[in-house]
């Protein structure tokens, strides 16, 4: 298993990467909100030679607009990661299935040489999701043992704890297999 970590305004430009293989960026949310460090820490996450990707929190309607803006904020190089964080918003919502799958095909579209993936915890994806559409792979957020989440469905990265920070496993055997992966 590979580790990396996501980070967003919260945590700091030069956030510690050593033992990392990847790092997931907080990039955009709806449709006007950009995360201010976010040029900082992709440059953090570049210079160490880190697999990249960001992630956008999808909020409820609008769905083109906010698929258009995440694509406009993010970063664009091959073998970057797009994501999308589905769950409850701010004002306790969420986008429906069909909005979320939407979203995804729609980045596919905009961004058709890139990995376009589902970040989700494990409630959702057991009780509120119904069509188990995920692009290119399932980021789940389980926190229990890193790379044993408590799902049956196949998946590329795992959240298993936020504490003292958001760390992942990504279920690649190296590095270079996790960056082919990505390229394809």
């Amino acid at each position: 298993m590979l580790r990396g970590i996501d980070v967003s305004s919260y945590q700091s430009s030069s956030y510690d990467t050593y033992g990392l293989s990847f790092v997931f960026i907080k990039a955009t949310e709806g449709r006007t909100y950009t995360n201010p460090k976010l040029a900082a820490q992709t440059k953090t996450g570049r210079d160490a030679g880190l697999v990249v990707g960001f992630y956008h929190f999808l909020w409820p309607g609008n769905l083109t607009a906010q698929a258009e803006y995440f694509v406009s904020k993010a970063p664009e190089k091959a073998g970057d990661i797009l994501a999308v964080d589905w769950e409850t918003t701010g004002d306790g919502t969420h986008a429906s299935n069909a909005e979320k799958d939407r979203f995804i095909r729609k980045v596919k579209e905009l961004r058709p040489n890139h990995r376009v993936i589902l970040y989700t915890n494990r409630n959702y994806w057991l009780n509120v999701d119904t069509t188990s559409y995920a692009g290119d792979g399932l980021w789940i957020a389980d926190y229990v043992t890193a790379g044993k989440p408590r799902i049956q469905a196949k998946w590329r990265f795992h959240q298993y704890t936020d504490d003292p920070l958001d760390k992942n496993v990504a279920d690649f055997t190296s590095k270079s297999a996790l960056r082919n992966w990505a390229d394809a």
